[in-house]
């Protein structure tokens, strides 16, 4: 082999371990983010911790993740996307391995803040450096391979390793396998060939627009994660912690307009009319995303009695199909030239589709049943997460990419938690409704309920329990059977409700593209032809 070949095979092995590196990278913070899906349970017996003092454990994560989609951009000012990548998988490393021995609620709290700011550091950073290391050519197969670990991996594999962790292991072995990933990842991205540098000049550090973003963050995480516990806004606590973060939002609003060049957060990548259509987007794709992926693992736990591995591995075909998916819209983008935006309505019309099929799970469903429906549902996403992302950052510049990164991550993240807060509404609701509407149809006049009644008494008594209290426990059991039935529907429900998401969402994002359209057209026809060469929406 010449020694030009030579370098050649050295340099392409060194791209590979940096794009392996970053896939790595994302992954890490997808296992450390779902941690409190399925190990809720076990993570409160044994740190002896009331629902409310667990809840600071998401609370705390979600905060400092939604933080660090915002000071990423501020930080690629100042430090090279590469050192930031790998500095961010590192400390979620530490962090991850500090946790494994402690159960200390205090501590874990403090250390899942650490993970937050990490995990939302390195994926908007990743991302950043795929796009400023590749050519744009490059981008649909590059950004589909990223999206294994930032979105495939916590919506499906991550709650697959989990569950046979849970069941095998303790919770704390979840975090103690973020550490040989951080490691190999922070290994792959050190060794990685040198991609352009990101860096600039950064600019002074709005202080106060700061403040009053992270007083906004937390206030709308609280409120969302737990507004539903406390009945919204039956509770004192979930008024005034809406009345602060509406009135931050506010004169964040109005600091950052105030602060012109010196603000905080650099707007100027909605200029582009691609990125506010996918920005606006990102809200219902996470709301699709987060909000589909809390209700089946929970349909199945709480009703169909899953132990936490079979509830895992329910989504691990979905995930199997949705990186297929992402592959395959890839491979129609980057060989076939077709336009990322094609790819969506085929990507909402499966997800719809999917949603709808399981809303008519029963009780009685298995993960047979429920299959083709995620395996459908995992199709979809995949055309519709690989579009979004690139209609939303192929056009900008490089000066501005990063904030627009970091700005879609935060909407996605947030529409995800408006997602799963309105579903957790909803079933709440409905299952005191449905309730109330079966409850009522089932009285002991009734001839149907006294013959059941009547038979399950009789099997109980024959199984040697006396009358009296096989009498007893059949209504009992009639009681539950009820329970069980309201919640079924409403769970079936809030499926419908996914699905129905996408009819609402259709048309207004319809007319926000046509208005959009019309706005550039509008500014088109008031710009001398001789000045359009010298637009450019990023510098």
């Amino acid at each position: 082999m010449s020694r030009v070949a030579a370098l050649e095979q050295g340099g392409r092995l060194a791209q590979s371990a940096l794009v392996l590196g970053i896939v790595l990278a994302a992954l890490t913070e997808a296992i450390a983010g779902t941690v409190l899906s399925l190990g809720r349970a076990d993570i409160i017996g044994d740190t002896y911790a009331t629902p409310d003092e667990f809840a600071w454990l998401d609370v705390g994560y979600t905060t400092a993740k939604l933080i660090g989609f915002v000071a990423a951009p501020l930080l690629l000012e100042r430090i090279d996307a590469r050192r930031l990548v790998a500095a961010a998988t590192l400390a979620m490393g530490i962090a991850c391995a500090a946790a494994v021995p402690t159960t200390r609620l205090e501590l874990l709290v403090a250390l899942r803040v650490v993970q937050g700011l990490a995990g939302g550091a390195l994926l908007v950073a990743g991302q950043v450096l795929l796009f400023a290391a590749y050519a744009r050519s490059s981008q649909p197969l590059l950004q589909a391979l990223f999206a294994l670990g930032s979105v495939v991996a916590p919506a499906t594999i991550a709650p697959a390793l989990q569950g046979w962790l849970l069941d095998h292991k303790t919770w704390s072995w979840i975090f103690f396998s973020v550490v040989p990933v951080a490691m190999l990842a922070s290994g792959l991205l050190i060794a990685g060939s040198r991609p352009v540098q990101t860096a600039t000049a950064g600019r002074r550090l709005d202080r106060l627009g700061l403040l009053l973003i992270v007083v906004t963050l937390f206030c709308a995480s609280y409120v969302l994660s737990q507004g539903s516990r406390w009945d919204w806004f039956g509770q004192p606590r979930i008024v005034w912690l809406t009345a602060i973060g509406a009135v931050a939002a506010f004169l964040f609003v109005a600091q950052q307009i105030a602060a012109g060049p010196r603000a905080l957060l650099d707007l100027a990548c909605f200029r582009s009319d691609d990125f506010t259509f996918a920005f606006v987007v990102s809200f219902v794709a996470g709301a699709a995303l987060f909000g589909s992926a809390y209700v089946i693992p929970s349909f199945a736990v709480s009703l169909l009695a899953f132990p936490p591995t079979d509830a895992g591995l329910l989504l691990l075909p979905s995930g199997a199909l949705f990186a297929g998916s992402l592959f395959v819209a890839a491979l129609v983008m980057q060989v076939w030239r077709v336009p990322p935006i094609a790819t969506v309505p085929f990507g909402i019309l499966m997800v719809m589709a999917a949603m709808w099929m399981l809303s008519g799970s029963t009780s009685e469903s298995g993960a047979a049943d429920m299959t083709p429906a995620l395996l459908l549902r995992g199709f979809g996403l995949g055309f519709l997460f690989l579009s979004i992302t690139l209609v939303a950052f192929a056009d900008l510049g490089d000066r501005v990419r990063a904030y627009g990164i970091g700005l879609f991550d935060l909407g996605r993240q947030i529409g995800g938690l408006i997602g799963v807060a309105g579903l957790q509404t909803l079933i709440d609701h409905q299952v005191a409704g449905n309730l109330v509407v079966i409850g009522s149809h089932v009285s002991t006049s009734l001839v149907a309920v006294n013959d059941r009644l009547g038979a399950i008494t009789a099997l109980l008594a024959a199984r040697g329990m006396e009358t009296a209290a096989a009498s007893r426990a059949a209504v009992g059991l009639l009681n539950r059977a009820v329970a069980t039935q309201a919640t079924v529907i409403a769970f079936d429900t809030a499926f419908v409700s996914v699905a129905l998401l996408f009819v609402v969402a259709a048309p207004l994002l319809i007319m926000v593209k046509i208005t959009l359209t019309v706005a550039a057209k509008l500014r088109a026809s008031r710009v001398p032809k001789s000045r359009l060469k010298e637009i450019v929406y990023a510098d």
